[in-house]
């Protein structure tokens, strides 16, 4: 680079660069552009674009001269980068990384193990007295929280997990999503569950429906008037759903769904039953599943998630669906009304809406983790 002068531009400036002068442009004419970003670049447009002295720049800009001649040798040196603030030194930090690791560390055990008996998460407050009592450090709370917010480190929060135990998790799953992303030809794939304490609950006040600028409004104290328990078949293909519904969740009941799924597909050489481990999904000592099975010709095969993996089950979507369109702010005056809706519900899917899923699974870290 050329050499700078004190003096107003005593030397031809360097013609800017397109990728410069694209730069330069988004910062001066942006809508959101830091201040201090914009100064600077309406001071090297001036100079570079407009070839205008330093003396003008400043007169326009609003800055002494001693301002512009600065913000125009960084550019000199460095091109657009020299706009930016250089880093700074600060007060030396207080605490090391060896200090920092321990006070992560002990954000990561339990409260009950440093004297807070009967509490199972930290908080800002104890975890501070923590480190100050067991560690001998000083640290103020909010360089706690700045410590734990560097590491993405969140001891207050919990997020819900369960892990399967099932010995055969990986040939299950996978047999499961193979029938998914490929089901045979010949057979009908079937995702059956159980939704079971659905309750009939009347707001004491009338719901309130939305208006500009107001949410709607549910009133938070109810009457209970039971419960309901549906039964419902989910048809991977087509979306569509065979269900019951009624007070009770029993072996009787499935099977009552099972003589109308056998019904309603009754033309298909197999049919392919996908479900949970629930008690009355098994034959018992009634073997009701092979006597079922022999009463239809052996068209029926039942396919058994792992344990602890019913959301591999994709009749759990259509239940999500339910619970939020239908169930969630739901007011009824009975449980008779409970169940008309919800099946008046399931009636519109079939009729209107109903859809298969785009069913993904990302694989198995956690068993891969475990058997490792």
């Amino acid at each position: 680079m050329a050499m700078r002068s004190a003096d107003p531009v005593s030397w031809p400036l360097p013609e800017l660069t397109a990728d410069q002068r694209k730069a330069l442009r988004e910062w001066k004419f942006g809508q959101k552009v830091e201040h201090r970003l914009w100064l600077r670049a309406s001071i090297i447009w001036g100079l570079f674009h407009h070839r205008s002295s330093v003396a003008r720049v400043a007169a326009c800009v609003g800055v002494t001269e001693r301002t512009v001649r600065k913000w125009r040798d960084r550019f000199l040196e460095a091109g657009v980068a020299g706009l930016y603030d250089r880093p700074r030194s600060g007060r030396p930090p207080r605490f090391g990384p060896e200090q920092r690791c321990e006070v992560i560390a002990l954000a990561c055990d339990a409260p009950a193990n440093y004297g807070f008996e009967g509490q199972t998460l930290w908080t800002y407050d104890t975890l501070t007295d923590a480190v100050r009592r067991t560690l001998g450090l000083p640290m103020s709370r909010s360089s706690i929280w700045r410590t734990l917010e560097q590491n993405a480190l969140r001891p207050h929060r919990v997020r819900m997990w369960l892990h399967s135990p099932d010995p055969d998790f990986k040939p299950k799953v996978n047999r499961i999503v193979g029938l998914y992303r490929d089901p045979p030809d010949d057979a009908v794939i079937l995702c059956i569950d159980e939704k079971t304490g659905m309750q009939a609950l009347e707001r004491k006040h009338e719901t309130r429906r939305a208006i500009p600028g107001r949410p709607g409004r549910c009133e938070y104290e109810y009457i209970r008037h039971g419960t309901q328990s549906l039964l419902a078949a989910f048809d991977i293909r087509t979306g569509h759903v065979t269900a019951r519904c009624g007070p009770t969740r029993t072996a009787e009941d499935l099977v009552s769904l099972l003589e109308a799924v056998a019904e309603a597909y009754r033309e298909a050489a197999r049919i392919i039953v996908i479900w949970d481990n629930l008690n009355i999904h098994h034959d018992g000592p009634q073997a009701r599943w092979s006597r079922f099975n022999a009463r239809h010709g052996g068209k029926f095969e039942f396919v058994y998630t792992p344990r602890h993996a019913s959301w591999v089950n994709q009749v759990e979507i259509f239940f999500s669906i339910l619970q939020r369109r239908c169930l969630k702010h739901g007011d009824f005056h009975s449980a008779e009304e409970l169940r008309e809706r919800v099946l008046a519900f399931i009636a519109r899917w079939n009729t209107e809406e109903g859809h298969p899923f785009h069913w993904t699974f990302r694989g198995y870290p956690m068993q891969e983790r475990a058997v490792a």
